[in-house]
């Protein structure tokens, strides 16, 4: 039997003027980004953090703290990179992704393909990325900021699931 093992991540950041948005590793045409150490992508962060809970190595906090240890701005990708590092360090390959945005806004559809694909490439296995709204409810339905959440299937190295 495979040893697999399930991480979920979540993540919310609140609208902020003057800074780009970007999710999923994609900057969007948008008049507010989110505020943030990094550059606030929740979609990648919460995709971290069940990348790193499933592998049992942490999470984005503890490994990335907003602080001085942290480059302010950083891009998200580079995170995730670092963190597929440490997944594949403690033995386990990603199998699949599935990642949720909640917001009123922005309409993600038509940039869904290139954050999959940004986001596959870098965690090695198949991360899929949708979008729902809460129905005008709530910090996210009141267009106050973003929050994303992320399911990952891990295996170990060298085992098919």
């Amino acid at each position: 039997m495979a040893d697999l093992r399930v991480g979920l991540g979540i993540d919310a950041h609140a609208f902020e003027n003057g800074v780009p948005l970007v999710l999923g590793g994609v900057r969007f045409d948008y008049p507010r980004g989110l505020a943030g150490h990094s550059d606030g992508d929740v979609i990648t962060h919460a995709l971290i953090d069940a990348l790193l809970g499933a592998a049992g190595v942490g999470d984005i906090g503890t490994l990335f703290p907003a602080d001085e240890s942290t480059p302010v701005g950083i891009d998200s990708l580079e995170l995730l990179r670092d963190a597929v590092t440490r997944v594949r360090d403690a033995g386990y390959e990603l199998v699949n992704a599935d990642c949720v945005l909640v917001g009123q806004e922005p309409r993600i559809a038509d940039r869904r393909p290139e954050m999959e694909a940004k986001l596959s490439g870098i965690a090695g296995g198949s991360v899929s990325v949708r979008a729902t709204t809460t129905d005008r409810l709530g910090f996210a339905g009141r267009s106050e900021g973003l929050a994303a959440q992320a399911v990952a299937l891990l295996v170990k190295e060298g085992q098919t699931p």
